[in-house]
């Protein structure tokens, strides 16, 4: 979680460059060869893309690795002169999510986030998502997903894990990362698949790297690992069953020199992810078990254990398992007054009235704790405990909701969470760091639990997705010998 920006009018701004088209008319796809209707033209697209492209790189951040950046962009661009668009002015992007997801804007703009890294093999599956990405931009995927949204007048806001429809609370507005996790259809994945084979096998590499990729996220999907911070490849990224069938019968058919004989480059791309970072960044603050840590902003609260808690950069929240029991943390803006105006003030904004509060003392901090009623679409009537805290010369909202059959149930964990809210010392703060990817020789013995408990909850990996990150069915023991990819703290 970080301090909220202010919302930016990136939409709109894309709204106009689509409505400057003047004649609406037919393109042929360069990649495709079929005749398309589209808004923008090639220059709309390349200037969307450059505008979209800041507010990837203020929303998400671009991950802090001079050499990791230069590697990405180096295999992205000897792909991009492969595509049937050579020209755009591509570029290739690390962002720093802890997601599982690539994703792509209109006129050359691919992005991977670090939490794909440590799921991708060796470099012909690094290749394999960079070239599937060029091909939903060589095929103007991205810029009908545009136009469709446009001339349909679709408000698009920022997606929520939890509660999409509780954004008042988070102070979110619409934003462009919205439109980015539009699902393409299937035909559309299909085609980039195919794209992604040509581009990689006429490039040097492996393209069964693509399918490998496929493979590995569809474990990674089936076993419900991680996903956090935006949705992951899956989810904006439908995959049917028979993709990966789909892309060995593109090998196949490729006249390209395509096989065994193309580079696979695994200690390369091994050496390039080792002291990656992995999970959440300390700037953004960090979940260990079901404690939540900032050390940027000296604070701490323990949510209820065995809640799913997920971080993003305006909130924290946590959900109750199979229930719609929900905490959220997260700073009220430009907060003035006393800490009753604060909290009876961003309340009634988000459409809740009080039915109790006082003043009260969290950890030695002033606090204002009161029961609210309102309503939330999606959820309908529901009852909230909401404690908003000083800090630091800022005020958190920290608080619970619940549907009013279920509130007193989960009341007293409420109560419990709030309690915990504290002010971290210096020395703590100094002393969170992050999970980062290790290489590790198997040693006998190992099992993907010994190894998965050995790392304890502060890596908070699964054994299933341990196995999946290198490669392994989940049931299949890690080999003695094997160089693998584990996750150590610091």
């Amino acid at each position: 979680m970080s301090v909220p920006r202010m919302p930016s009018a990136i939409l709109l701004r894309a709204a106009s460059v689509l409505a400057a088209a003047a004649i609406l008319a037919c393109a042929t796809n360069p990649a495709t060869g079929n005749r398309e209707f589209s808004l923008m033209s090639e220059a709309q697209e390349v200037q969307l893309g450059q505008e979209m492209d800041a507010q990837i790189r203020q929303e998400m951040g671009v991950y802090e690795d001079a050499e990791l950046q230069r590697y990405v962009n180096t295999i992205g661009q000897r792909l991009a002169r492969a595509s049937e668009r050579p020209n755009l002015p591509w570029h290739f992007t690390v962002v720093d999510e802890p997601a599982i997801n690539a994703f792509a804007l209109p006129g050359g703009y691919i992005y991977l986030t670090r939490g794909i890294l440590p799921f991708l093999d060796d470099e012909a599956e690094l290749a394999g998502v960079l070239g599937h990405e060029i091909g939903h931009v060589t095929a103007r995927h991205s810029a009908q997903q545009y136009t469709k949204a446009t001339s349909a007048g679709l408000g698009l806001t920022l997606l929520s894990i939890f509660v999409p429809e509780a954004q008042p609370l988070a102070g979110a507005a619409e934003t462009a990362l919205g439109v980015l996790f539009l699902k393409h259809g299937r035909d559309d994945e299909r085609e980039a698949d195919r794209l992604g084979v040509e581009y990689t096998a006429s490039s040097g590499w492996n393209p069964a790297g693509v399918g490998g990729m496929l493979r590995t996220l569809a474990r990674l999907d089936e076993a419900n690992g991680s996903r956090r911070g935006v949705p992951n490849w899956l989810s904006t990224h439908p995959a049917p069953a028979d993709r990966v069938d789909k892309v060995q019968a593109h090998i196949a058919q490729s006249a390209k020199p395509v096989g065994t004989g193309g580079a696979t480059d695994e200690a390369e791309f091994l050496r390039r992810v080792d002291g990656l970072v992995f999970g959440d960044s300390p700037s953004q603050g960090v979940v260990r078990g079901n404690t939540f840590l900032h050390p940027d902003l000296r604070l701490a609260i323990a949510f209820p254990r065995s809640w799913e808690i997920q971080n993003s950069k305006s909130q924290v929240m946590a959900k109750a398992p199979e229930q719609n029991d929900f905490m959220l943390l997260q700073l009220v803006p430009n907060a003035s007054g006393s800490l009753e105006q604060v909290a009876r003030g961003s309340m009634a904004t988000a459409g809740f009235q009080q039915v109790e509060g006082d003043r009260a003392r969290v950890n030695g901090l002033e606090a204002y704790v009161g029961t609210y009623q309102g309503q939330l679409q999606g959820l309908g009537n529901v009852v909230m405990l909401a404690a908003h805290i000083a800090h630091d010369g800022k005020v958190y909202l920290l608080a619970g909701l619940a549907p009013p059959k279920e509130f007193q149930s989960v009341q007293r964990a409420f109560e419990e969470s709030i309690k915990s809210f504290r002010q971290l010392s210096k020395e703590e703060a100094a002393n969170i760091r992050p999970n980062r990817v290790d290489l590790y020789t198997v040693r006998s013995g190992d099992t993907w639990q010994s190894l998965a408990q050995r790392m304890g909850d502060a890596a908070g990996i699964k054994p299933a997705t341990l196995a999946i990150m290198n490669n392994y069915d989940p049931s299949q023991p890690p080999k003695p010998g094997d160089r693998i990819k584990i996750i150590v703290e610091g």
